[in-house]
């Protein structure tokens, strides 16, 4: 397969990392598949759990002074800390975004693997970054950051995929074609949304004066209410058809 984007996993920080496994695991009825030991470096532990073919990842601050600690700080915990796409030509996306004028947060590269992660406030509302994996040409391939066997727990009797993700602006239209330049993919008719290989972005309006967060997760689940009750009897607020998991808003169909 050639020419791919999906959008592949989304970054949550939470302040107790094992108190957030135990939420995520209860409310969305997915299974623990990988800690990476080597985010120690960026004083930070975590957790990774696929959704379907796709993840949610949380991490939370080991030490003074991380970038997710600040994030976490200066937000008081709304909005999500990053969308990670997965892609055949994270070098190409590379320089397409140095020549945007969009900073380099910082390259990876680890045996099988290659990623590019960009300056959050140059991408506006969230962190963006564009991997490659060895065998990611598969949904069900090599995908580095959740390990070397995160298909033994996929697990989709509750929780099917994610759909799609929402963020909120003032100007929801300017950080939409903000977004389609870095991405390199078109907008809608209407202007308010990109679509990847396998989901979705969308661009909401908020309040002025309000600041730009990655909102809200869209998930496919199997039975709706069941999985509110379950995050309502673990604590996080819900409304219709969504509820609070560490700092975003899951809207469950």
């Amino acid at each position: 397969m050639s020419g791919y984007l999906r959008l592949r996993q989304i970054a949550l920080v939470a302040p107790d990392l094992e108190r957030a496994v135990a939420d995520i695991e209860t409310a969305l009825g997915v299974r623990l598949c990988f800690r990476d030991v080597n985010v120690a470096k960026y004083g930070l532990v975590n957790a990774l759990f696929p959704i379907g073919t796709d993840f949610l990842e949380i991490v939370t601050p080991t030490r003074e002074g991380t970038t997710a600690g600040r994030f976490m700080t200066t937000t008081a915990g709304r909005g999500g800390y990053m969308a990670i796409f997965d892609c055949d030509d994270p070098e190409r996306r590379r320089e397409h975004a140095k020549a945007l004028g969009i900073r380099l947060a910082a390259t990876l590269e680890h045996p099988g693997f290659w990623g590019t992660q960009l300056h959050p406030k140059d991408c506006r509302a969230t962190m963006l970054e564009f991997d490659r994996s060895e065998g990611n040409e598969t949904l069900m391939g090599g995908y580095h950051p959740a390990g070397p066997d995160w298909q033994r727990c996929v697990k989709t009797d509750v929780t099917r995929a994610l759909r799609g993700i929402e963020i909120e602006s003032p100007d929801a239209a300017g950080i939409a074609a903000h977004w389609s330049r870095i991405i390199d993919r078109p907008l809608s008719a209407d202007g308010r949304e990109i679509a990847c290989d396998t989901s979705w972005i969308r661009f909401v309006d908020a309040p002025a004066g309000s600041r730009e967060v990655l909102a809200t997760l869209v998930l496919d689940v199997a039975d709706p209410e069941a999985m509110l009750a379950r995050a309502r009897g673990r604590g996080q607020p819900d409304t219709d058809r969504a509820f609070d998991l560490y700092g975003v808003s899951c809207r469950v169909r």
